[in-house]
């Protein structure tokens, strides 16, 4: 009997720049053309059916213009596509393109898009360079930074998946005037919940300055484009393969993913957030680490958004509840939250832990509490 040591020891630099602006598409292709991803010659364009003809025809355009070859690879919008069966689809689609190791992906969407082409990007050929061009305040907010791309199932949402850095993240703020107003409300979830986990003052300007940011001010939705990359890359650089503390971003996510795979995605995932944001609030008022008074506030401030604050009739409670055991911070059967502290702060319980069991019971009747 012998054995073979494989020493493989790595240092990995995943840096990557985030550029804020408007119109950005054809800086994306100058970067390109200054060597953003080396000397690939070949793009695959993944998009959706409602961001095509928006954003995703005129970076295609451009990229044939400059004499690189290009493809789009376009699948129905919406959450119910962030599946496998997408994920082949496109794989294969760009196989009989003729596609292999010698390409870069170009994510240009929403968090489904950017989810799902990053998750193609890290497997295709056994990984191929992609980047992120976000057109949505929700993509903003919640897929530029972290790396983490997955696909959902029918039991559970973000458990397939891999970390996978872009070469660069476009946050496309012009592009949030073009949104549904649905979809731009749905958006701001995000940006609160990162408020209420870590920043007092994002809180305070997001209560003041909630009309400025959904007509477009400038200098508002600047503020917090770079406040979302901010408050999110501070959580990632510590932890950023999630085993403690970036646990912290799933603030109000127990609760949303679960009614959102409940509500058959009749609810927005920003919308769903919302409500699972007033689940946890609840249950942090009833452990004591938030007075009423900032109860109150979170949930005003989430209906000053436009969000719903409430658990739709339709939504069977029992169900909701069973849906809770597929949420990832279950561990050894028990339900884990995380659970906010005042205003801009998360409770640690113990070193490096920042999400407590809590009774099937006491979730219950958390649900039952929000008709």
């Amino acid at each position: 009997m012998s054995t073979f040591h494989v020493e493989l020891k790595k240092v990995v630099d995943d840096s990557y720049e985030i550029e804020v602006g408007y119109a950005l598409e054809q800086k994306l292709v100058d970067d390109i053309l200054h060597g953003l991803v080396g000397k690939i010659k070949k793009f695959a364009v993944v998009t959706d059916n409602i961001v095509k003809p928006l954003y995703a025809d005129k970076i295609y355009e451009l990229l044939l213009k400059e004499g690189y070859q290009a493809d789009l690879f376009v699948f129905e919008a919406g959450e119910k596509s962030k599946t496998r069966e997408t994920k082949e689809q496109i794989e294969d689609a760009m196989l009989a393109k003729g596609y292999r190791r010698d390409c870069c992906i170009i994510a240009v969407g929403g968090g489904v898009v950017t989810d799902l082409a990053g998750f193609v990007a890290g497997t295709f050929g056994r990984g191929v360079p992609f980047i992120n061009y976000a057109t949505t305040l929700l993509a903003a907010a919640d897929a530029s930074v972290g790396g983490k791309t997955a696909v959902d199932t029918p039991l559970a949402t973000n458990l397939i998946g891999l970390f996978n850095q872009p070469e660069k993240v476009y946050i496309d703020i012009a592009a949030w005037q073009t949104l549904p107003k649905r979809q731009l409300y749905s958006g701001m979830a995000e940006t609160i919940k990162h408020a209420c986990l870590a920043s007092r003052e994002l809180f305070g300007f997001l209560d003041s300055n909630m009309d400025a940011i959904y007509a477009g001010q400038r200098e508002a939705c600047e503020y917090i484009a770079n406040k979302n990359c901010q408050i999110k890359y501070e959580v990632v650089m510590k932890d950023e393969r999630e085993s403690g503390l970036r646990e912290v971003l799933n603030l109000g996510h127990t609760v949303g993913r679960a009614i959102e795979t409940v509500s058959d995605y009749q609810l927005l995932h920003g919308e769903a957030v919302s409500i699972g944001l007033v689940a946890e609030v609840n249950l942090a008022y009833q452990m004591g680490y938030v007075t009423d008074f900032q109860r109150k506030a979170v949930i005003s401030l989430l209906q000053k958004a436009k969000l719903p604050t409430e658990i739709p009739e339709y939504i069977d409670r029992e169900a909701l509840v069973k849906k809770l055991y597929t949420d990832k911070k279950v561990r050894d059967g028990k339900l884990r939250f995380v659970i906010q502290k005042g205003i801009g702060g998360v409770v640690e319980f113990e070193e490096g832990v920042f999400a407590t069991p809590v009774s099937e019971e006491t979730a219950r009747k958390i649900i039952r509490n929000m008709d």
